[in-house]
């Protein structure tokens, strides 16, 4: 068994178990940076179903990348909860950690090691035996396109296929949840568009998945349900199409987005 069916086998089966119940819950998270006047998350409540892309929109300041690394137990909030397959995240992190995958934004890969090297490496951190763990490079980077080119050093590849192998380590482990921090930033409309095809098959398999892009059109594409955050505050919450229907009504989730947050600069 390869490629995408070996990958979601797992996942498949988790879907059947649980399907009404969210795989993630967060509720009044709040967190203020020392010396910050303002919070940077103000009562963010966000919950998230089994099989879905959440797609987490907004301006650069707006919340995203606090709210990504508390829900991935990266850093801890003032106040709230977060509840993931069923296990509180703030109190049992190192549980959790075992239940997703974070795909972030930098590319989180040692360049003097190969695409297998650097499987290798990720996998033993998760615990993966040997033989599992050769099956699962195998699988990943095939899913990614690259077999053909595991033992080149990372530092020898272009800018998508380092994000494809970013990709790859984020689902060596068969997370349950999969965290995307704008995995597309940067690179050609062809590894742009493998990437997009890839997470389409991956959801139509039941994996659950946040992702943070820039580019509305993904939104669009990609994602079940969409929130746009400014202010460390949700301040619109559906699927793309309800969004943009909203009155007085709207041609594309970008021009919404422009509606609710403006047009200023933000950096």
């Amino acid at each position: 068994m390869t490629g995408i069916n070996a990958l979601m086998t797992d996942q498949n089966a988790n879907l059947q178990k649980s399907n009404a119940d969210p795989v993630l819950i967060a509720a009044e998270l709040t967190k203020t940076y020392r010396g910050a006047s303002d919070p940077a998350l103000d009562g963010c409540n966000i919950e998230i179903k089994e099989g879905e892309i959440f797609g987490l929109l907004g301006p650069n300041g707006a919340g995203k990348t606090t709210t990504i690394s508390i829900l991935s137990t990266m850093i801890r909030p003032d106040s709230g909860r977060v509840t993931i397959c069923g296990t509180d995240a703030l109190k049992y992190p190192y549980r959790v950690k075992k239940m997703i995958g974070l795909v972030p934004q930098e590319i989180a890969l040692y360049p003097t090691l190969t695409a297998r090297e650097n499987l290798k490496f990720f996998g033993r951190c998760y615990s993966l035996d040997s033989r599992q763990l050769k099956r699962r490079i195998h699988e990943c980077l095939e899913l990614v396109g690259l077999a053909d080119r595991t033992d080149k050093q990372i530092g020898t590849y272009s800018g998508g296929m380092k994000r494809r192998v970013n990709l790859a380590v984020g689902l060596l482990h068969r997370p349950r949840l999969l965290f995307l921090d704008e995995p597309t930033v940067g690179i050609d409309a062809q590894s742009r568009n493998l990437i997009l095809e890839k997470l389409l098959q991956l959801k139509e398999s039941g994996t659950t998945m946040i992702y943070t892009t820039h580019y509305m059109e993904e939104a669009e594409r990609l994602c079940s349900t969409v929130a746009i955050i400014d202010e460390g505050r949700i301040i619109a919450r559906g699927s793309p199409r309800e969004l943009i229907n909203r009155p007085p009504g709207f041609s594309s989730l970008g021009e919404l987005f422009l509606a609710l947050t403006g047009k200023q600069l933000r950096d």
